[in-house]
């Protein structure tokens, strides 16, 4: 599945540095073309002319050739890469990759790929606990890195816990693992919805709801990454789109949702609407700002929305899958359930407010899977570039049968 890929490794100043060489070769072996980019703390640890030995090309770990002068740009390095892999990653580096800090090659080369980037955790087990170290990790799952996560064993310490890098073996087969679902939606036609609705009340206010759109864009990357033509329908948000094959459509209403929508359907395989909809609009919209001054307070007078995701299920046709998003706060099972029946769904993702650090504006979310026939599907608490995957993969099984 890496075969051809163009992979940069990078290494960090890390007794398990050494594993690094084991999955470079395993790298090259498997038919990948790998750039090596390595700190100068790494370098202690394992020299750079083993790696290029191996590699077949020069190491990279300053932003100058000290010989020659000559620019390693980490731009065109991000922009060649299929995949970053950081291994050892250590605590450190998992610090400045999280907040930002470019001061060495690596760092700046992992804030201009447009990769795919797996972190491969390693050092003392009290430094893999401290808190710091789990903020940082989970950061970066929030930007949708792909954490391999450290075994346990005797530690360079000589104490026993975990933060031993994740095997060489087992890192190549989370790539290959990642890759061999890269193209599963090839030419796929994927509608989504993303975002909230704003309702004028006036030209400068309006009723809306804290949906922040992270959910949907993060379904939106991730169909994009698996080969499938995505029309992404967005209320007002301030996300932009990674993936160049996403087509993004911006609207602000639920009536001008509707009208795109119903536009994308007609050559949609799959539809997932998870824009947070409002359900009311102003029935009596002012066209000129209201004044408070000399007025009495205003009456608004709401009338309902179209209620989207019911509307084109009516329309559903053979072969069409169609995805809901349910977002309650109390009854949550039985209330997902109902709009699974009345709106056509083929399944509906339900998330809770009451569940910490999910819902909206987070960079994580806690999802259950409910099919047509009532069988539920529970996941834990995941980043929503984690949770887009689970749901994705629930689709692609769908159009496999």
């Amino acid at each position: 599945m890496i075969e051809g890929k163009h992979i940069i490794l990078g290494i960090c100043g890390g007794i398990a540095a050494y594993k690094s060489v084991y999955l470079l070769r395993l790298l090259i072996k498997a038919g990948a073309e790998v750039q090596v980019v390595i700190t100068p703390s790494g370098k202690e640890f394992i020299t750079p002319v083993t790696l290029s030995s191996l590699s077949g090309k020069p190491v990279i770990s300053e932003f100058f050739t000290a010989n020659t002068g000559s620019w390693n740009s980490h731009v065109d390095l991000g922009l060649w890469a299929d995949a970053m892999i950081i291994a050892p990653a250590t605590a450190s580096t998992i610090g400045k990759m999280a907040n930002g800090v470019a001061d060495n090659m690596l760092v700046t080369t992992y804030l201009s790929a447009k990769c795919p980037v797996f972190v491969a955790p390693a050092m003392d087990l009290d430094m893999f606990a401290h808190p710091s170290t789990k903020r940082n990790l989970e950061l970066l799952k929030s930007y949708g890195n792909h954490i391999i996560e450290p075994a346990s064993g005797e530690l360079a310490s000589h104490l026993v816990g975990k933060g031993r890098m994740e095997e060489p073996e087992n890192i190549v087969k989370a790539i290959e693992e990642y890759f061999s679902t890269s193209d599963d939606l090839n030419g796929v036609r994927v509608l989504i919805t993303a975002g909230p609705t704003y309702e004028r009340i006036d030209p400068v206010r309006f009723i809306g709801n804290y949906s922040s759109g992270k959910m949907g864009f993060a379904l939106a990357e991730e169909c994009a990454r698996r080969g499938a033509k995505v029309t992404l329908i967005t209320g007002p948000v301030a996300l932009k789109c990674k993936n160049k094959n996403i087509y993004r459509i911006d609207v602000e209403s639920a009536k001008e949702m509707l009208a795109e929508v119903e536009k994308a359907y007609v050559d949609s395989k799959v539809a997932i609407m998870c824009a947070a909809v409002a359900d009311y609009c102003v029935e009596n919209r002012a066209e000129s700002k209201i004044k408070r001054e000399g007025n009495d307070v205003p009456v608004i007078k709401l009338q309902k929305n179209p209620d989207i995701a019911a509307t084109i299920g009516a329309k559903k046709e053979k072969g069409q899958i169609l995805v809901g998003f349910a977002l309650e706060t109390d009854n949550e099972l039985s209330n997902a359930k109902a709009k699974i029946l009345k709106k056509n769904l083929d399944f509906i993702v339900l998330n809770s407010l009451r569940d910490k650090d999910a819902g909206f504006g987070t960079d994580t979310n806690k999802i259950t899977i409910i099919d047509s026939a009532g069988a539920e599907k529970v996941y834990g608490l995941k980043s929503k570039a984690e949770v887009a995957k689970d749901i994705i993969d629930e689709i692609a099984e769908r159009i496999a049968k």
